[in-house]
């Protein structure tokens, strides 16, 4: 979902300035909930071990070109589903930037793009969510539609993102067209395969359930809203 140097260059870029702007407004306005709903050890040591994941989601999964942009397993909704949206856009901003930081300086211009790319999918998926899975319901019990329905929100909004950079930057070219299409044919991939994955951890926790009462979790992991 890295979005290429070049692609978007010039006073368009500002663009991605506002947005990413836009972006982490909303993530502090979600992060201040976050703290008087489940403290401020909550965030941090949650935002810590997402920043930890996405780091390695980022260096150690793997990752291919494809069209105008990177295919990476993010496992956002993993993400989502244990920690929680605040910690999962800290993690994923952070964690981004790090590797920006300290793997591939040549991607910094891009941060706006990239981290609009990642964090308007997570807060469109933590809506799904409200909207979609039951209050009675635990992340641990979710089924395999549900993740489903959670990962296509995720990574639909992120080939969306991708694709508006592309053609805001390049235009309706043809190449640019077919570039984005095969962008998000490879992203079809990473749709069926992330729900499994949420399904392993979550399963995962379900067998230890003595975690629960570990503040850097999510509540509703364990317990219906």
């Amino acid at each position: 979902m890295h979005i290429e140097p070049g692609i978007v260059d010039g006073a368009k870029i500002t663009l991605s300035y506002l947005t990413a702007g836009g972006v982490g407004a909303y993530a502090l306005s979600s992060a201040w909930k976050h703290l008087k709903e489940r403290g401020s050890a909550s965030l941090v040591l949650g935002s810590v071990a997402t920043t930890a994941m996405v780091f390695g989601f980022f260096q150690v999964l793997p990752h291919y070109p494809v069209g105008v942009s990177e295919v990476h397993l993010i496992l956002g909704s993993t993400l989502f589903l244990l920690f929680g949206a605040a910690p999962a856009a800290f993690g994923l901003a952070l964690g981004l930037l790090i590797q920006g930081v300290l793997v591939a300086p040549f991607d910094l211009p891009q941060y706006g793009m990239n981290i609009t790319t990642l964090l308007v999918p997570l807060f469109a998926l933590q809506y799904v969510a409200r909207r979609t899975i039951a209050p009675r319901t635990a992340y641990v019990d979710l089924n395999y539609r549900q993740a489903l329905g959670l990962s296509a929100t995720y990574q639909a909004g992120i080939v969306s993102w991708v694709a508006f950079w592309a053609f805001y930057g390049e235009g309706f070219a043809g190449q640019t067209v077919s570039s984005v299409a095969l962008f998000g044919a490879a992203y079809l991939a990473v749709i069926i395969v992330e729900p499994l994955a949420d399904l392993a951890v979550l399963a995962t926790a379900k067998a230890m359930r003595r975690s629960r009462n570990g503040a850097w979790l999510e509540p509703r992991l364990f317990a219906p809203a």
